[in-house]
């Protein structure tokens, strides 16, 4: 199930999306390209920006190095579990 967001546009003319915690995220707001610690918040602050068209699919997979695989297993996760599907050591339990 994708869930769409509308990009917005703050005060300083920035395109935002609510994040996963209900702030305003920005382009300036996502994890740097170099992210190696991917921890729920992070993985959970991409899929929000690319289902709110922050930033394309293409551009988020290019960006930080993603498989497509990788980036619909989160999209799935949060989608069936909630943030807490993203967390790496339950994963069995969520499967």
């Amino acid at each position: 199930m994708l869930q769409q967001q509308q990009t917005r546009t703050n005060t300083r003319g920035e395109a935002y999306v609510i994040g996963p915690t209900g702030a305003p995220l920005t382009l300036k707001d996502l994890p740097p390209p170099n992210t190696g610690r991917w921890v729920i918040r992070r993985k959970a602050e991409v899929v929000a920006a690319v289902r709110g068209g922050l930033i394309s699919l293409d551009d988020a997979l290019a960006r930080y190095s993603l498989t497509s695989e990788e980036f619909t297993t989160w999209q799935r996760s949060i989608d069936r579990h909630g943030l807490a599907g993203l967390r790496t050591t339950r994963l069995q339990q969520y499967r």
